[in-house]
């Protein structure tokens, strides 16, 4: 048994709370990215799973077996660190099969688990190089397959793509995925990249300032966030925050632009209303038509970022708002021209004055005027 129990799990670093009461189970096999902004508690909550930091208070459980008190070389873990830290005067096999030597396995069985590990990872070509003979993706790899090698429980892994390119980052990404399919093993996998959290995991555990966010299935949080910060941490471009208050189910944005909500939500003011870039329309405004001198409905190209398979068109208005549109392939768009939104009706989210989000009774949405 591999299921991780995080039990109220706290850590203070001289009086300072870091870790602030973590609750999380982590199933047998599953493959579960913890993701959050730099300072938010992941790699020190991952270093307390692995017993390289000392638990303040709570509970970690393992296979149902408390584990505050037990030795990281106890736990049956493996680690893979941002840094490979691999043995430079080693080879690739000697690398892979050390932590086997130290526990003076059978040599001929350290040769055989090399060499699977190897074969997994694609690195049999290379069992007698050297780490300065490798590229930055192989010598990954051969961290990886240190790890594997020990056939542990639970692998954790510390963000270990960020010293890659973007080419190699998206191939590791697959292999990763390929060698959890094949190996099996829960994995714990820290990420500040939401991009590996959604196309790798299985659950997502978004921190916030050492607390758990949000957590749930990738498509779970993309779709129905609980707060402003899942809203615009998960999702590339993130997702648009527009501020107004709400009367007699009219939102009203600070630009003067009115939305009619249907949806049962109660009267507020210095709320936000959430909509993500592909739920946006929007039609070019013909100069000499008069429409495009309506502040209230007229808003300006900024700046057009074209990716080739799409495009994100960045708008702003008079009141300073901003938003952000996914479209589909080129456009033909120019900067400062003017243009008109529109609102997808059911796909819009509305937020609390402290970034909780309200639930509507129904959910529908349309411009007023």
């Amino acid at each position: 048994m591999s299921q991780i129990e995080l039990i109220n799990i706290k850590k203070n670093y001289m009086g300072t709370e870091v870790v602030k009461g973590i609750d999380v189970t982590i199933n047998e096999g599953e493959f579960a990215v913890i993701v959050g902004p730099s300072g938010c508690g992941k790699s020190t909550l991952l270093r307390m799973i692995a017993g390289l930091e000392d638990i303040s208070s709570g509970e970690l459980k393992i296979g149902g077996k408390l584990m505050n008190n037990v030795s990281p070389d106890q736990r049956e873990i493996a680690m893979v660190f941002q840094s490979y830290a691999l043995y430079p005067h080693m080879t690739v096999a000697e690398n892979i099969g050390f932590a086997l030597a130290l526990k003076k396995t059978d040599k001929a069985e350290i040769n055989r688990r090399v060499l699977e590990a190897a074969k997994m990872l694609e690195l049999e070509h290379l069992l007698e190089r050297k780490p300065a003979a490798l590229s930055g993706g192989q010598r990954q790899r051969v961290a990886i397959g240190r790890a594997i090698v020990k056939r542990p429980k639970v692998i954790l892994f510390d963000e270990p793509l960020s010293n890659l390119d973007a080419k190699l980052r998206v191939q590791m990404r697959t292999e990763l995925m390929r060698l959890h399919r094949e190996f099996g093993s829960t994995i714990v996998y820290v990420t500040h990249d939401q991009v590996e959290a959604m196309t790798m995991a299985q659950k997502i555990i978004v921190l916030n300032n050492g607390h758990v966010a949000q957590m749930g299935k990738p498509m779970d949080l993309y779709r129905d966030p609980e707060n402003t910060f899942v809203a615009q941490f998960i999702g590339v471009p993130k997702m648009n925050l527009l501020r107004g208050n709400l009367q007699a189910d009219v939102f009203t944005l600070q630009s003067g632009q009115k939305l009619q909500l249907d949806c049962g939500y109660r009267d507020g003011s210095d709320l936000q209303l959430g909509v993500r870039p592909e739920h946006l329309k929007l039609e070019l405004l013909q100069p000499g038509s008069g429409s495009e001198n309506n502040s209230e409905h007229s808003w300006t190209v900024d700046v057009v970022e074209r990716l080739g398979v799409e495009s994100f068109i960045h708008l702003c208005n008079a009141a300073r708002d901003v938003l952000v549109l996914r479209l589909e392939g080129d456009c033909d768009l120019q900067v400062d021209s003017k243009v008109a939104v529109r609102f997808d009706c059911s796909h819009c989210y509305l937020f609390n004055e402290a970034g909780v989000r309200l639930l509507p009774n129904t959910a529908a949405l349309d411009l007023v005027g």
